[in-house]
């Protein structure tokens, strides 16, 4: 599909975002393996979630929806069913990753498989430290899905230095370790996304520049009441919009304000964006409040390697307000880019390079200098939504608007781009 892109001139109103993706995930999977009835409150409708709901239902776990929550029917301790088939991910790295770590501590044999962009994103980084656990999991010689999965009977808790700054790999872990007597540690040297250790109320210690986090089966999960803050990685494409677009006032209800993932709004506000944030309250260990945006005029700053982890997804949203912003924008040691839904480094370079403006690509990311030079632009989502999204924000800024072929992709993280879009564009 094709989408069309009509300059807009201002941005105003309200929106109420679909809950955080990353966090939408960790509360079904989490209670999926309570025993008993958990209730879900603005549950992310992505079709990334969707596919984790899917993958449960596969493993026996039952759903209740009405209008306003969801309800999960948690099999309790080792309470999955053995699926008829192998279980299909879709898109989503974080169910097939996820759910690796699971599996790894059932009693039964099973298979993790994905679309093509899913069949191109590395399973190594989570099989090493599964196998080192004691599980039994393999993939195909690519080190990808398929993942094959064995019942062990020599689980063990490890203590594990985290080699890639992947909250997804340290997710595994952890809920690997929810199924052991002993503690199970995993020592990071960088921040990564807390969600899980917030959703299971784990310890987190913090010494000598690392953060260290241990789980056992003394935090396995109980039937709980879960409100889901609505997902920054999605409002900053919003943000991004209102701070580039003249006489514009928006504001963002109920946010996720988790620390972990809001160093995308400090640099904005570093670039000069006029940000407001008003904390409202904390649900399960996970801060929200509203995000109030006026338009802006930016300028460039220097992003340092160390904070890539914590932005990794709203560095399309981030580029789109470099290119407008006052200066070169540069980004690099985001090597970690090249293995999203697509090779984002890729994308957002071949692009931007259809405005005229000079892009200089390296291994680990991009340095984008020069002016727009074409009014209007036709523009590839290389099938990854939030390359979608970025140039959906840039297509909206140029005076003969643009376009972005295979926008359908969107839905991935937002399936209502579109039509919140549509009710603050002016």
């Amino acid at each position: 599909m094709v989408q069309q892109f009509q300059k807009i001139k201002s941005i105003n109103g309200t929106l109420y975002l679909s809950g955080d993706k990353s966090i939408s995930h960790r509360t079904l999977l989490i209670s999926s393996l309570a025993s008993g009835n958990s209730e879900i409150k603005n549950l992310s409708n992505s079709d990334d979630v969707k596919s984790t709901m899917s993958c449960l239902a596969s493993l026996g776990i039952n759903f209740e929806h009405s209008a306003k929550k969801i309800t999960v029917f948690g099999n309790g301790y080792k309470g999955y069913k053995q699926p008829a088939k192998p279980i299909y991910a879709g898109n989503s790295g974080t169910t097939a990753r996820f759910l690796a770590g699971i599996l790894a501590a059932q009693n039964f044999e099973s298979v993790i498989t994905g679309d093509q962009s899913l069949s191109l994103r590395p399973m190594r980084r989570v099989i090493e430290p599964l196998t080192e656990m004691g599980a039994k999991i393999t993939a195909n010689d690519n080190g990808r899905v398929p993942l094959c999965i064995s019942p062990s009977d020599n689980l063990n808790p490890i203590h594990y230095h985290l080699h890639v700054a992947s909250a997804q790999v340290k997710s595994a872990v952890l809920l690997v370790g929810l199924h052991l007597d002993s503690d199970t540690t995993i020592i990071e040297t960088s921040s990564t996304r807390n969600h899980t250790e917030n959703l299971l109320g784990l310890k987190v210690v913090y010494q000598e520049g690392k953060i260290i986090s241990s789980v056992s089966r003394e935090n396995y999960p109980e039937p709980k009441e879960y409100f889901i803050p609505g997902d920054i990685s999605t409002a900053m494409f919003f943000i991004v919009l209102a701070l580039l677009t003249k006489n514009s006032e928006l504001i963002i209800k109920n946010v996720s304000l988790n620390p972990t993932r809001i160093e995308c709004l400090k640099i904005v506000r570093r670039m000069g964006g006029n940000i407001e944030i008003e904390e409202r309250g904390v649900s399960n260990n996970e801060a929200y409040g509203d995000v109030i945006v006026r338009s802006s005029e930016l300028h460039t700053v220097q992003i340092k390697k160390n904070i890539i982890p914590l932005i990794i997804d709203e560095i399309p949203a981030l580029t789109i307000a470099g290119i407008f912003a006052d200066g070169n924008f540069e980004l690099r040691g985001a090597t970690e880019l090249r293995v999203k839904e697509s090779d984002r480094i890729k994308a957002i370079c071949s692009n931007l390079l259809k405005l005229g403006l000079d892009i200089e690509e390296f291994e680990d990311g991009f340095n984008v200098s020069g002016k727009i030079k074409n009014s209007s632009g036709s523009f590839n989502s290389f099938g990854d939504h939030r390359i979608a999204m970025a140039f959906a924000v840039l297509s909206s800024n140029l005076e003969g608007g643009g376009k972005v072929e295979g926008f359908e992709c969107a839905s991935v993280s937002n399936p209502d781009f579109l039509k919140q879009l549509g009710s603050i564009g002016h």
